[in-house]
């Protein structure tokens, strides 16, 4: 029989999904890093009877930082973090093996279902286990689709079930501006968090801090805040 791997986006989620999807008839072991299990069943998938593996990332796979020289704050102008220092993928937690561990688990199976959240870092985390997975599954036979996309809005049976029969595709384009904004959080955090630290650094005595963050998201909602206590007080 064929193999159908489903993977979702956190543990407790891919148990939820298997429970349903196999009425509870479902054998479970620990995969080899530890931390996402692997829960197996039998069903039917294309018509045809097949093996189903359903197990999980925790979160993002991979994740965007600077190259080489252009991590040390000393050797580099924040100035240039903004165009000319390049960036590359790496994993987001070494720890985890997570792309090992996804690469053990797809490696001989011929479909891939992707549970992950139905939001646009999902779908970005959809294309990182791919990009896993891809290499070492069966090569698809007459132009046969192999890859899936399952949507749900809620962990409930009539959701589930519903979303494995209308299975989709995942949208590249939603992954593509996930990486555009990694990439923009990345270079304008770093940059003005540098800067900043630098400049405000022997400019306050009661100032006693070694980093002074910056983020594109944090910034502005700090200021929600600050400006909500001041219309407290």
């Amino acid at each position: 029989m064929k193999t159908v791997l489903m993977v979702a986006e956190k543990p407790s989620l891919a148990q939820s999904i298997a429970k349903i999807l196999s009425r509870g008839n479902m054998s479970s072991h620990k995969g080899l890093n530890g931390a996402c299990s692997v829960h197996k069943y039998t069903g039917t998938f294309a018509g045809q009877p097949v093996h189903f593996k359903m197990t999980s990332v925790c979160g993002h796979v991979m994740t965007l930082d600077f190259l080489g020289k252009y991590n040390k704050w000393d050797k580099v102008d924040p100035a240039e973090l903004f165009s000319q220092a390049p960036t590359e993928k790496k994993e987001a937690n070494p720890k985890l093996n997570m792309v090992k561990f996804l690469q053990v688990e797809g490696r001989g199976c011929d479909y891939v279902v992707l549970w992950l959240d139905c939001d646009k870092e999902g779908e970005n985390i959809c294309f990182e286990v791919l990009d896993a997975v891809l290499p070492v599954m069966n090569n698809a036979h007459n132009g046969e689709k192999t890859v899936f996309r399952a949507r749900f809005s809620s962990i409930t049976d009539t959701d589930i079930c519903n979303a494995m029969t209308r299975l989709s595709e995942p949208d590249h384009n939603e992954a593509l501006s996930v990486d555009a904004r990694q990439e923009l959080d990345l270079r304008i955090g770093c940059a003005f968090t540098r800067f900043q630290t630098k400049y405000f650094q022997g400019k306050y005595g009661d100032l006693d801090s070694s980093l002074i963050s910056f983020g594109p998201c944090q910034t502005p909602t700090l200021g929600f805040c600050v400006e909500r206590h001041d219309k407290i007080q």
